[in-house]
């Protein structure tokens, strides 16, 4: 390159439509040997230029102007010509004819780094005086650029770089630039048919386990010496031990993923025995693979390691073994969490009261608090706290209903009680509501048990009711089950009584609880739907055990009575005033009489 195309007094950025087509070339790809820092092409400085370009845009330039040279080759014939240079040096590898125009094909990457690398040597008159070393000298005079073509020159540097056609391959099957080097580092003593073949056979056991392309490439660039296994001798036998365990095939793929090392571990000697250490948790044959689903790293070394400090620390805090391992079992995830985290909650549950027995309660019911960060469990807490309950009721709620307190302030617990509040139940009576019944905290508000199939034995009134409040009303839980009542012929104030004298009514499955009930009270005893707003605790009551054979003896006897007065007397009491038996004591058995 002159003198004058590098001394440019001016060079206007936007009059020329040729700036427009220029894009920029990854400085990555460049062999960093051939360009130093101090390069004529680096000191232009001109930051709307690439680095370097194709041949087809190569600019010579003038005092007023850039203006395109006229090319020999275009950048298509380019590009062809050392596709065809990549694929000769493949071939020299022992690669067939046809895959090596297809890896050329499909490393654009290296085809682009090897171009570059050609204009780089032309464009500085660096390729006379460049001498590999590496191809052998005996082939300097036929290298120089007035007897080469643009084709050879792309071979030698090519077999310059000296990777035996592996990073063509490479990026050919999905790896990144810089994975194909890291990867390559692990494989030089690899031929490349040989290589070829194995990545097919990984590639084909991963396809086996339902594996996507993307997710093969970054499996191999993070755990290379994974082209090294055999599939017939490590992978086969690997699926098949723990679908043996348990795990669904379909997941297999989720834990090589989310567990690489697995990958390399020996079934006898290093999965047999860390399955056997879950027996220590309670965990049987049959949960096995849920467990290991849910936390793959619950086979590495470390995580079980730490299942002694967990044990050790909550047997510190006098939590049963059997809350422990429950807890473990439900969330695996606990065996990698350190000890001093968990403390950190345990300190906020033993402020409201729940210690000892109680605390295992809680980590058993629900583990995942105790990976909960303080600041979100102390929001919940005082938000409770401003509906009117005292720290040592949010602790006999936490015992209760644990599950409240991994919830979201703003996007459950105040949607749960805007939804009371605009049904008819005021607001200072929402502490007695949530008291009786916690758990509607963390009922679901979009989803309910929906209703598998209707009725069809006897068709009943409800039974039309219920199917016309499905197109109607929509499947929201909460208002789901409130509508229904409404719908059945009761008021929303009605309603909203009922809720607030007892609140475990909104808990209840329509389908399974509601409907059989009200059916019953409409169809069979013949009493008004509106008798259950006096007595809302019907619906807590056995149909088969309590409401049915009561009402069968009343109706013997030909007694009328009120919903309260049918159930809320204990047996005895019952006994006494409908079936006429009345109290008898039993006098005690002496010698006299035997």
């Amino acid at each position: 390159m002159s003198a004058s195309i590098l001394q440019t007094p001016k060079i206007p950025q936007k009059s020329n439509p040729l700036f427009s087509k220029l894009s920029p070339i990854r400085s990555h790809f460049l062999p960093k040997h051939h360009l130093s820092p101090k390069s004529p092409l680096l000191s232009l400085n001109l930051p709307f230029l690439p680095t370097r370009f194709p041949i087809s845009t190569r600019l010579r330039v003038t005092p007023d102007e850039l203006v395109p040279d006229s090319p020999l080759n275009s950048a298509e014939e380019e590009e062809e010509d050392a596709r065809e240079a990549v694929s000769q040096i493949l071939q020299e590898e022992g690669v067939s004819k046809e895959e090596a125009a297809l890896i050329a094909s499909n490393s654009p990457n290296y085809v682009r780094m090897l171009i570059d690398g050609v204009h780089e040597l032309d464009e500085a008159s660096l390729w006379d005086s460049w001498k590999g070393g590496r191809v052998g000298e005996e082939d300097d005079d036929e290298r120089r650029s007035g007897s080469l073509s643009f084709k050879e020159k792309v071979y030698y540097m090519g077999k310059e770089k000296g990777d035996r056609g592996i990073l063509p391959f490479l990026e050919s099957v999905g790896l990144s630039t810089s994975g194909s080097s890291h990867v390559a580092r692990y494989l030089s003593s690899e031929r490349l048919p040989d290589l070829i073949n194995k990545m097919e056979a990984r590639r084909g056991g991963l396809d086996m386990l339902d594996s996507a392309d993307a997710s093969f490439p970054y499996l191999v660039e993070s755990f290379p010496r994974l082209l090294l296994l055999s599939v017939e001798s490590h992978f086969k036998p690997l699926v098949e031990f723990l679908e043996a365990a348990g795990v669904p095939k379909g997941r297999i793929r989720s834990i090589f993923l989310s567990f690489p090392p697995i990958v390399f571990y020996n079934i006898e000697k290093d999965i047999k025995p860390k399955i056997q250490a879950l027996e220590k948790v309670g965990v049987e044959d049959k949960d096995i693979g849920r467990v290991v689903v849910k936390y793959p790293w619950v086979l590495s070394t470390s995580i079980q390691e730490n299942y002694e400090k967990v044990f050790s620390f909550f047997n510190a805090e006098k939590v049963p073994k059997m809350s422990i391992d429950r807890a473990i079992r439900s969330w695996p995830h606990l065996l990698g969490c350190s000890t001093s985290k968990m403390k950190t909650m345990v300190d906020q549950f033993a402020e409201l009261g729940v210690k000892n027995k109680k605390l295992g309660q809680v980590i058993a019911a629900s583990p995942q608090l105790l990976l909960q960060k303080p600041n979100e469990f102390l929001e919940v807490v005082s938000y409770i706290e401003e509906l009117g309950f005292d720290k040592e009721s949010i602790g006999r709620i936490l015992s209760r209903c644990p599950e409240i307190f991994a919830s979201s302030v703003e996007n459950t617990l105040k949607k749960k009680l805007n939804l009371l509040i605009e049904f008819g139940i005021y607001r200072n009576n929402l502490p007695r509501v949530i008291r009786k019944y916690p758990e509607l905290l963390v009922s679901d508000v979009n989803n309910t048990l929906l209703p598998r199939r209707f009725v069809k034995a006897r068709p009943s009134p409800l039974t039309a009711t219920f199917a016309n409040l499905l197109c109607v009303c929509g499947t929201s839980g909460l208002c789901f089950r409130m509508k229904y009542l409404m719908k059945i012929g009761l008021s929303k104030r009605e309603v909203a009584s009922m809720v607030n004298r007892f609140s475990p009514l909104l808990g209840y499955s329509i389908e399974e609880v509601l409907k059989p009930k009200l059916d019953f009270l409409v169809c069979t005893m013949n009493k008004p739907v509106r008798d259950v707003v006096e007595y809302p605790r019907y619906f807590s009551y056995s149909l088969e055990k309590k409401i049915k054979p009561r009402f069968w003896v009343l109706k013997g006897r030909n007694l009328e009575c009120s919903l309260k007065d049918m159930l809320g007397k204990n047996d005895e009491d019952f006994a006494a005033d409908y079936m006429g038996i009345g109290r008898m004591l039993v006098p005690p058995i002496t010698v006299d009489d035997c």
